[in-house]
């Protein structure tokens, strides 16, 4: 092995620190918005697969610990899951290709667009989530005992990296997604989206073997999850075989495995489940958390969102909040609280945090409040609207059942909201109000004549609505033999109607005789309101998540460091499958109230958090090690105390075992 070292740091870091940039560079951020736009999935539908995307993420990396630890070891793990990884991506770029999927040019993917999307979605689950546990151990591998510092170092930097990446996928992703490409239609180009992060994996993989010489690679030793399992399972069946009351009670109930199992592998167990009873709160945090992907990102297309690059996706925040706090948090508000006093324990943190993420739901509510005001009112579902247009010169005067009278200026277009179903309709679809504007044009001249975007446009007919990008769009109109330039501004999130009427004249004003009307108006409530919850979700992840991670590996046994990470990375798949049993199971009509829920729970369980963290007592797993091997090593008494404990055991007559058993 190679242990050349760049500022007292192994030089392999350097490629190990790259490929995780690679892994974390993914289309996540434009992914339900590619459920919602492009697959034509309802709200609930594209939230309910995003969070079902997002918890097998999380399930995987147990499959990746098992891989790693027990066959392949972390740096084949790492290559062969990052190969399906990439492949995974390739398969979602191919299935947003809209020339491929949409082969009868109907504006609507074939069912092949949906299992490649799912199939692509799998893949990718499976290598990211399998990559995950093997990353940061693969890179702490590297580093000899003079490292110790900068072993710690490389921890936080990488969750610097990882959200580095993230912040680097939601500035390009939303950039590319908004471009325009297509051969036979022009669509949001969510092949390049999607295609983007695909190539960067590869060469995230390329530079990560090119390392492949400089790196420290530890065999597999057998996974300690499956030796976990099997001394759990055996207490377990132990202790119901002998649960009649004949039988002495132990002081633990792992404590039925020490006739199989050591004690220390029963001590290190121990540890690892006061942890993981912990834990069971944790899940409803990352329900909130994780929605800042979907719920979030779907408020965020009901909003006015011109300005900068945060009309692209309001996730940006979170990446760069996260880069800025966590160093803030390290160097100044944490050494400030300790000097000021006040114990700010490990599990204080968290609680602080799941708090901070309850309010930021408040926040998100409050926003939604807003936002309904200005939405516009759909008829219900025993009522229509009406769109009625006059395409010659002159008024005209309607009159309809149940109605007054009204009349139509010339050229124009007239909306009856609340009429009887039943009468002739054409309106917009909601899809409206999303992060682009659509537009449909009517001709009334006596022949065809063809609008660019939209193609050709017979007599009295209408074209396809078309979306649109927000502000000024310049459309050409020609009949063959005259061309007319008509120019106007669009609002962010709107739909328009125009109308081409019969006495349209061509020449050098003739965009001023094309009228249009409003059919849903702009987004008017600003993006930049979703700042505050984002502000304070962040915060409440970097005392949530980052003090999570250290405390889980603080009181982690030795060898069981990787099996609390699995357990804290299920927390995350838990969570988000709560957010599917809501979206699917409550369907709450108002999204403001569906927050309302969310915070209201989380600050129940942060109550309970925090009496479940009041009776916990802080573990040295390194000194309780020590103790159980002196015992196992050197003390003769132990060796026949354990020997007269298993005689008794299996002659049934032992009254005093419960006395005799390790305590910890």
């Amino acid at each position: 092995c190679n242990f050349k070292e760049v500022c007292g740091y192994p030089l392999s870091i350097f490629f190990i620190v790259f490929c995780t940039l690679g892994i974390t560079t993914v289309a996540l951020s434009v992914l339900v918005l590619y459920f919602r736009y492009f697959l034509r999935f309802d709200d609930d539908l594209a939230t309910s697969i995003y969070h079902t995307f997002v918890a097998l993420c999380y399930l995987t990396p147990i499959l990746g610990a098992i891989v790693a630890d027990s066959w392949l070891g972390k740096f084949k793990t790492i290559i062969y899951l990052s190969i399906v990884y990439a492949i995974g991506q390739v398969v979602m770029a191919v299935s947003a290709i809209h020339d491929i999927t949409d082969t009868d040019r109907d504006g609507t993917p074939d069912n092949l667009t949906f299992v490649l999307s799912m199939v692509g979605l799998l893949l990718i689950a499976l290598g990211t989530g399998g990559i995950k546990p093997c990353v940061a151990a693969f890179g702490g591998d590297q580093f000899q005992d003079h490292q110790a510092k900068q072993r710690s170092t490389f921890f936080s930097v990488f969750y610097l990296c990882i959200n580095g990446g993230s912040l680097l996928s939601t500035i390009i992703t939303p950039i590319l997604r908004g471009q325009e490409c297509g051969i036979h239609s022009q669509q949001k180009c969510y092949p390049l989206a999607f295609g983007v992060p695909a190539a960067l994996m590869v060469v995230a993989l390329v530079v990560f073997i090119i390392g492949s010489g400089m790196y420290h690679k530890t065999e597999p030793q057998g996974n300690i999850m499956l030796d976990v399992c099997k001394c759990i399972g055996f207490a377990i069946k132990n202790r119901f075989r002998h649960r009649s009351s004949s039988y002495p009670k132990r002081m633990h109930w792992m404590d039925w495995a020490e006739e199989k199992h050591e004690k220390l592998l029963i001590a290190q167990i121990k540890m690892v489940l006061k942890v993981l009873f912990l834990y069971i709160p944790l899940p409803m945090f990352w329900t909130l958390f994780d929605q800042k992907g979907s719920r979030w990102t779907l408020q965020a297309t009901t909003m006015d969102g011109n300005f900068v690059r945060f009309q692209k996706h309001p996730t940006t925040v979170n990446p760069i909040l996260i880069l800025t706090l966590v160093p803030i948090m390290d160097s100044v508000v944490y050494p400030l609280i300790k000097k000021c006093g006040l114990n700010f324990t490990p599990l204080r943190r968290m609680t602080v945090g799941m708090f901070l993420a309850a309010m930021a739901f408040v926040a998100a509510a409050l926003v939604q409040i807003q936002i309904d005001k200005t939405l516009p009112t759909f008829p219900s579902s025993s009522q229509s609207q009406l769109k009625l247009l006059n395409m010659g010169s002159i008024p005209l005067t309607v009159t309809l059942p149940n109605n007054d009278p009204f009349v139509i200026e010339a050229a124009t277009v007239n909306h009856l909201e609340e009429v009887i179903l039943g009468i002739h309709i054409t309106k917009p679809d909601c899809i409206g109000r999303n992060l682009t504007q659509m537009l449909i044009f009517v001709n009334g001249m006596a022949g065809a004549v063809n609008v660019s975007t939209f193609g050709s446009i017979d007599y009295s007919s209408a074209s396809n609505y078309s979306l649109i990008s927000n502000g000024k769009a310049t459309f050409t109109i020609t009949n063959g033999a005259n061309t007319c330039e008509y120019s106007r501004e669009f609002g962010f999130g709107s739909s328009y109607t125009l109308l081409i009427p019969s006495h349209f004249v061509w020449g050098p004003t003739c965009s001023e005789s094309i009228s249009g009307v409003e059919d849903i108006q702009p987004n008017s409530f600003h993006m930049g309101w979703q700042i505050p919850q984002y502000f304070l979700i962040t915060c409440g992840e970097v005392v949530f998540s980052v003090t999570g991670l250290e405390f889980s590996y603080s009181q982690a046994p030795s060898n069981m460091k990787a099996v609390l990470q699995a357990g804290w990375l299920f927390t995350v798949a838990i969570g988000n499958f709560i957010v599917l049993i809501v979206a699917e199971i409550a369907q709450i009509e108002e999204q403001w109230a569906e927050f309302v829920l969310f915070a209201s729970l989380l600050v129940a369980v942060c109550v309970i958090f925090s009496i479940m963290a009041y009776f916990y007592t802080y573990m040295d797993p390194a000194e309780i090690e020590a103790q159980f091997r002196d015992k196992d090593g050197t003390e003769e008494s132990d060796k026949e105390e354990l020997q007269m404990q298993k005689k008794d055991f299996v002659d049934h007559h032992n009254e005093d075992d419960e006395a005799k058993q390790s305590k910890m």
